[in-house]
């Protein structure tokens, strides 16, 4: 395989790490111990969750203007063991184990733990395992505009919920240093020749910023009106209030923080495993 060389593509590429960005956690006053954070990622479905994140390896050559086809037949092989789900939940419970307090694991697991919240769990865990992003994101805007045409109030719910789970609005900056350590990482192995050093990528995706963040709203909107679709509007209300109290605040920066970081960490690790791909017969 030769060299790339890299020119920064459209950053929409990164956007589908950001459709991981689901859940919730906080810092710690006394922290939960394992059993019960391992528990509390069944209940709330944020399991699942972090098992999606493996759904957007196959974004990641794209990323570096590549295609995985590039990298020969040992891709597959090699994205399935970076994107362990097992080493991915591993990661997660070493992290909460030291910093889930257990007042808002107590407090989010009470809520999910209900019938309500049981319901939304197995349709957030359904709309997961949904692996062709393109087919959510279409039915999602279908089911926007209907409601627009309906003159419906379900989508100012929706722009609600979106606000209440990313309330920093972090989604932008968590997805540009996701791609930074991405093509940086990827960049040192050899994998392709940047023509950017660090300060000019970060200038170039700061250019990038502002049509991310309309592309990153468009798809959180669309992915919520896809998965809460079988839910009356007084039912999304009552899940909008819970996600805005303020435990569950915690929960949630926690949690949508832990997701970023094991996604960054295993994109880095793909990065260094790519520079060996390189050297494949295969290839």
């Amino acid at each position: 395989m030769t060299k790339q060389t890299f020119r920064p593509a459209p950053i929409l590429a990164a956007i589908l790490l950001a459709a991981l960005a689901l859940m919730f956690l906080s810092t710690a006053t006394r922290a939960a111990d394992r059993a019960r954070v391992v528990t509390f990622l069944e209940v709330t479905g944020f399991d699942v969750a972090l098992d999606s994140i493996a759904l957007s390896a196959g974004s990641a050559p794209r990323m570096l203007g590549l295609e995985a086809e590039d990298f020969g037949q040992q891709w597959t092989r090699i994205s399935e063991q970076v994107f362990d789900r097992r080493k991915m939940r591993e990661l997660a419970l070493d992290i909460l184990e030291g910093t889930l307090d257990d007042g808002a694991l107590d407090h989010a697991q009470a809520f999910y733990a209900s019938d309500l919240g049981q319901r939304l769990v197995a349709a957030e865990n359904a709309a997961h395992k949904v692996e062709d992003d393109e087919v959510k994101q279409e039915a999602g805007q279908r089911i926007i505009s209907d409601l627009v045409r309906a003159g419906s109030d379900r989508v100012a719910l929706l722009q609600r919920m979106n606000r209440a789970i990313d309330t920093a609005d972090t989604a932008v900056k968590a997805v540009q240093q996701i791609q930074f350590r991405f093509i940086m990482a990827a960049s040192a192995a050899g994998v392709i020749d940047l023509q950017l050093d660090a300060e000019g990528l970060r200038a170039w995706q700061e250019e990038q910023a502002a049509g991310l963040r309309m592309a990153l709203n468009a798809s959180a909107i669309a992915s919520s009106a896809y998965t809460y679709q079988g839910f009356s509007d007084d039912e999304v209300r009552s899940y909008v209030r819970a996600l805005e109290a303020p435990l569950m605040q915690e929960v949630y920066a926690l949690l949508n923080a832990v997701q970023y970081e094991i996604t960054a960490n295993r994109y880095e690790e793909l990065a260094y495993r790519l520079q060996g791909l390189g050297q494949g017969e295969d290839i």
